[in-house]
């Protein structure tokens, strides 16, 4: 089946060289896609601010490429933001500087600055590590500048290795917590809640039922007033384990075998209850646990600013409910403040709650109308008060809640209808819900950064066809007031023949609900020529993944679009920030993908641009983007006649449990094996590449062998890579080679060059 395949496709790919007279996929292109890191990447784009930072109110500074080297500018405002004083490090001045300080030659163009911090009272006064040294210049920004003072940075702490994202913490063995008035401490011991001195006299115990199996948390909370300790009690589940045999490590010539904790989908979970003892009658209060019995985990506890009660956060198993829940310090009782509910899941990721001074009032986060929005929360009642932001439109972050001015800091994207709906803007809105305020105007995808009190920031925005601007603001009245600080400069990488992808849109599934993503040609782009398609996915409703801010060089389609192919991305149903509704086409169903919408868009794409040939459409990605990638070709192999699949999670059940069950639901059931690549591997018509890495310690790497066990088992044709040592990846260098032959072979019919002749100059 596989070479009539490629027969199919190769003949009228040879009849179009032909008649073109140029091929594609050759040493020249394959020499020019490797050489455009280098010539496009971050260090090729001048006058782009970086590492944007406030020293207090109204200093800050930022750095950026030159062709001299990285530049360094300081600025303080003193009124009006544009006549904001900037100024310019003196690097020549600075590099000689430490040069005769340290006796070593060290170039302007390499010389890099860590931790710059500038004096706010003198902003030309500034600190910086460098060496292993803390340095203090003055008059900075003059080619007199002076060594203000030098000081040895103290050692590093020894590494410790952290805590590896799968693992749970088991909340133990933490350090005695102090009492608010410094006098007394609480611990663990025993699995038990004890208080003594803070000398440890006068130890007693609060709690005597805590065991090894339902153990006390040594994660203790004292109240405001010091009358009472709160703790989970906990009982611990079973832990599974993933091994990994690390067949080629570089300490030994023998095999190393590793665990790693790694729950999955129907694992069983600990339980936790949430306990407050009076420290000076020593009386427990345990809760009845009626109203946070089916928990996939609790968050907190937190005591509430009068110190009679402690808030929670109860997240059900299967995401469907999540509350927000109270237990009062003297009668036990749990009431819920607030609930979230769906027949689908709760994006609990998003969930936000800030309980405002005395304890009355919450802001709350929440999808219940759609869209991602925040409501005042009535504490006492359990009520909504009012909806403080509404629309057709995502609040994605709250930045900060001033309440002292009653005024509330965010991002939101899709508020303005004639802009791309992921572009991030920055808002403020009062808490009454009134007088909302784009603080970040421009069209454009924004990232701000503020000073202490909210009053400056400075602004950087771009798209993926439009080069960065900064901006220095502050508001005026329901406006801002703006100075330019810079523009990037991107004469370097279009004299190397730099072209911004293209942004394009066009209906999904619905003939109604427009899709974005963005269109890679290659530098020596032509027209008359005729490209296959490649797309590379990554999908789910945890985030959108399209770049919307400007890239130099985009490592997923820059250079395999040099090669001859026109490269495509974009986010479809399933993904996030588009509402609810648009996200929701995922649930039981990530096989779905948003498949339909993509191949609505590519064809679109395809009647726009001739070029573009729609009967050669392949597909790659790794992760989640590995598992649609593979299920692009079992589901839908009429239109995807190519796949590079790499590091996927192909069966729900076999990977994490965080990601799965709250996309897939619990308990476990037959959505999860219709969504399964290996339960449907039989359905294989089309080219694989399958790539692993044998050390991947995000998804089980046994989920890649076992679509190649039911691969072998349906005598299906397919290439399988294993890389030794590498964890979580694409495919690295080797992979990213192999990826190219790969889609030049199945999509061009071109044998690829010889790995050795790139080598060769």
């Amino acid at each position: 089946m596989r070479n009539k395949t490629i027969k199919s496709l190769l003949l009228p790919v040879l009849c179009f060289i032909a008649a073109n007279g140029q091929a594609q996929g050759t040493l020249e292109d394959y020499r020019r896609a490797y050489s455009l890191y280098g010539k496009f990447n971050a260090t090729q784009v001048y006058n782009d601010p970086a590492d944007i930072r406030w020293d207090g109110k109204t200093a800050f500074h930022y750095s950026v490429y030159t062709p001299e080297g990285t530049d360094y500018y300081v600025g303080k405002v003193t009124g009006d933001v544009k006549t904001a004083n900037v100024k310019a490090i003196h690097m020549k001045a600075l590099a000689e500087l430490l040069s005769r300080e340290t006796g070593k030659d060290i170039p302007r163009n390499t010389l890099r600055l860590s931790r710059l911090n500038v004096d706010e009272n003198q902003p030309t006064s500034v600190s910086f590590e460098f060496d292993g040294y803390k340095w203090e210049v003055e008059e900075a920004c003059t080619a007199g500048l002076r060594l203000g003072s030098k000081e040895a940075l103290p050692p590093k702490d020894p590494w410790r290795k952290p805590r590896h994202w799968m693992e749970v913490d088991d909340e133990k063995g933490a350090a005695p917590v102090v009492s608010p008035d410094g006098k007394r401490q609480a611990y663990i011991k025993n699995d038990n809640v004890y208080v003594s001195d803070r000398d440890g006299r006068h130890e007693r115990a609060l709690s005597n039922d805590g065991t090894a199996g339902n153990y006390y948390s040594s994660w203790l909370k004292w109240s405001p007033d010091g009358r009472y300790v709160c703790a989970n009690k906990i009982r611990p589940a079973q832990k599974r384990y993933v091994y990994y045999v690390e067949s080629s490590p570089k300490s030994q010539l023998q095999p190393i075998l590793h665990q790693q904790e790694y729950a999955k989908p129907g694992d069983e979970l600990r339980f936790k209850v949430p306990c407050i003892f009076n420290v000076e009658t020593g009386q427990a209060v345990i809760p009845s646990t009626e109203l946070f019995d089916r928990q996939y985990d609790l968050y907190g506890p937190e005591w509430k600013e009068d110190g009679k009660a402690v808030t929670f956060e109860y997240n059900e198993r299967g995401h469907k409910i999540y509350r927000v829940l109270e237990l009062d310090a003297e009668t036990g009782k749990v009431r819920t403040l607030v609930e979230e509910s769906s027949p689908t899941f709760v994006n609990y990721s998003r969930m936000f709650r800030h309980i405002l001074k005395g304890g009355k009032e919450m802001i709350w986060m929440s999808e219940r109308d759609n869209w991602n929005h925040l409501y005042m929360i009535d504490m006492e009642k359990g009520k909504v008060i009012r909806q403080i932001t509404k629309g057709d439109w995502v609040v994605r972050r709250v930045l900060k809640v001033d309440e002292d001015n009653q005024v509330i800091y965010f991002t939101a994207s899709g508020v303005n209808p004639k802009e791309d709906p992921y572009h991030v803007h920055y808002y403020k809105i009062n808490m009454d819900g009134k007088e909302m305020t784009c603080l970040t105007p421009e069209e454009g995808n924004h990232s701000a950064v503020f000073n202490e009190d909210y009053t400056l920031w400075i602004d950087k925005y771009s798209t993926a066809e439009q080069a960065p601007v900064t901006v220095l603001r502050t508001a005026q009245g329901e406006k801002t007031e703006g100075r330019t600080l810079a523009q990037a400069d991107l004469s370097k990488i279009k004299s190397a023949g730099w072209t911004a992808p293209e942004i394009f849109t066009a209906p999904g599934r619905d003939g109604v609900t427009p899709m974005w993503g963005i269109i890679q040609r290659p530098t020596n782009f032509d027209p008359q020529k005729k490209y296959p398609v490649i797309e590379y996915i990554y999908s789910g409703p945890g985030d959108a993944y399209t770049p919307k801010s400007f890239l130099s060089y985009n490592g997923y389609t820059t250079a395999l679009a040099e090669l001859g192919f026109i490269v495509v991305q974009l986010d479809a149903m399933g993904t996030s920030y588009r509402g609810k509704k648009f996200e929701e086409v995922c649930y039981k169903n990530l096989k779905d993908a948003g498949f339909p919408d993509r191949i609505q868009w590519i064809k679109a794409a395809a009647e726009k641009y001739p070029y573009m040939d729609s009967t050669r459409v392949g597909i790659y990605g790794c992760s989640a983007g590995g598992q649609e990638a593979l299920a692009a070709v079992l589901f839908h192999p009429e239109f995807y006649k190519a796949s590079y699949s790499s590091c996927g999670c192909h069966d729900n059940r076999m990977d994490k449990i965080w990601w799965n069950e709250q996309w897939m639901g619990y308990p476990v059931d037959s959505s999860y094996i219709a969504c399964s690549n290996v339960e449907n591997a039989h359905r294989l018509t089309r080219p694989l590449m399958l790539v692993v890495g044998e050390m991947d310690d995000n998804v089980d790497p046994a989920s890649t062998m076992q679509v190649v066990d039911a691969l072998i088992k349906a005598n299906k044709d397919f290439e399988l890579v294993v890389l030794p040592g590498v964890r979580h990846s694409m495919g690295e260098s080797y992979g990213e080679h192999k990826r190219f032959d790969f889609f030049v072979k199945e999509l061009m019919g071109v044998e690829p060059p010889k790995w050795d002749e790139l080598k060769q100059k």
